[in-house]
């Protein structure tokens, strides 16, 4: 979320930024978040006073008690506090609470470059890298795997439902293949690998996802406060929450490994079942904690390496400036990496890279101090490096011969131990 001192420095600011991202019903939060945590600071102020002052008479009648004075007008006056008390702290509560969620809901600021547009229509090509060719009579990856034994979308439906699968020999292998390159090509860029927890309980993952997502994208363990990651992102992002960071520490790189969930899957083109959009899917992700100063450097170095991953796999491939309407309510700045797809003739999303400046660290209070112990917020920043689904079905589409068989890119011979499969 946003800092409210950020909120109230930058109120026009804020309001421009709503009126790009098509959100006008939010801009009168602002104003109400601002009135309201005024509202807040004044009446903890009396609150304080309060207390201080059943503190100062619980003295006093101690004293007078020891005086062997009358205290019927002091006890009478402290009996009135408790009550005056907890009418205040429900009225602290409750503005506190607004605040809270107003905060939660305005969208971070997104940095001037993004492009103004609705939709995913508008979104911006920055490059593209590779040849895109039209492939003729090509399989779709679920028929072709099916017919190779590679996979089984049919008995994964009848015992989990639609959108999973079972993956079979060298398809198996091909998704750790893809999980091996993807780890050694990060480990060399300095980042630490980790696997992260698969669960999360409810309160740090409200740092790192938009609200909505808890209905529409997140799996809930019944009975539990427990929620199935949708990335390896999140959790890592939350594993310093409510901690202070050594500046000599920055930037932190972690490469994240897991197995993710999600409740939406939506479609994909052509192909009505498959590996392209599914609930559960395994995933390599950077995630960065970086200095203000230094994170949108970081951004493009991210970019780089996920370009430089799709490059050493020969996917054509192109990027795109995500625009105002469709990049979400976390990140500040996002750029889309979109595979050529010959089935489809045209590219599909396969790599997100984000800066989200401060706005997970504000929610999850993770900030870091610098030498003489002052302290600030830190910026998060994330990028998948592979997801191993949509890659396998690039690689299925744009290395598929005339017989079926799949050229495996020379990247990855040395994990699979094959050309072909």
């Amino acid at each position: 979320m946003l800092d409210v001192r950020f909120v109230k420095e930058n109120i026009s600011l804020i309001k421009k930024d709503l009126e790009k991202r098509g959100e006008r019903d939010k801009i009168g939060w602002v104003d109400e978040a601002v009135k309201k945590h005024g509202q807040w600071k004044k009446l903890k102020d009396d609150n304080d006073k309060l207390r201080n002052k059943r503190n100062v008479i619980t003295r006093e009648i101690n004293q007078l008690q020891k005086q062997g004075k009358d205290i019927k007008a002091k006890v009478k006056e402290a009996k009135e506090l408790p009550g005056k008390i907890s009418d205040s702290d429900k009225k602290l509560h409750e503005l506190e609470e607004r605040v809270i969620y107003i905060l939660n809901n305005i969208p971070n600021v997104l940095h001037d470059s993004v492009p103004v547009g609705k939709d995913g229509t508008e979104n911006r090509e920055i490059k593209k890298w590779g040849k895109p060719v039209r492939a003729e009579g090509l399989k779709g990856h679920g028929e072709l795997f099916e017919e190779k034994d590679l996979a089984d979308f049919n008995r994964a439906s009848k015992i989990s439902g639609a959108g999973f699968h079972f993956l079979k020999g060298d398809l198996a292998k091909l998704e750790l293949a893809l999980i091996n390159f993807a780890v050694t090509e990060l480990e060399k860029k300095g980042f630490t690998l980790i696997e992260p927890p698969f669960m999360m309980r409810r309160k740090p993952y409200e740092g790192v996802v938009a609200l909505q997502d808890f209905k529409d994208v997140m799996y809930k363990i019944e009975g539990e406060d427990n929620y199935l990651i949708a990335t390896s992102e999140h959790p890592i992002a939350a594993m310093y929450m409510n901690e202070v960071l050594d500046e000599k520490d920055l930037p932190m790189k972690f490469c994240g490994i897991s197995t993710n969930f999600r409740k939406e899957i939506g479609s994909h083109g052509v192909d009505t079942r498959g590996l392209f959009r599914v609930h559960q899917f395994n995933k390599v992700e950077m995630l960065v904690f970086s200095k203000p100063k230094d994170s949108w450097k970081m951004h493009e170095e991210l970019l780089a390496i996920a370009e430089s991953i799709v490059k050493k796999l020969r996917i054509p491939y192109r990027v795109v400036s995500v625009c105002s309407g469709d990049i979400g309510a976390i990140a500040a700045k996002k750029y889309d990496i979109e595979a050529w797809s010959p089935r489809q003739n045209k590219y599909t999303e396969i790599i997100s890279c984000s800066n989200c400046t401060a706005y997970q660290a504000v929610s999850l209070n993770v900030r870091y101090a610098n030498g003489k112990g002052e302290k600030d917020y830190v910026h998060t920043l994330n990028s998948t490096a592979i997801a191993t689904g949509r890659m396998i079905v690039a690689i299925a589409e744009n290395f598929q011969s005339r017989d079926g068989s799949i050229s495996i890119p020379e990247a990855l011979q040395k994990y699979l131990g094959k050309k072909k499969i």
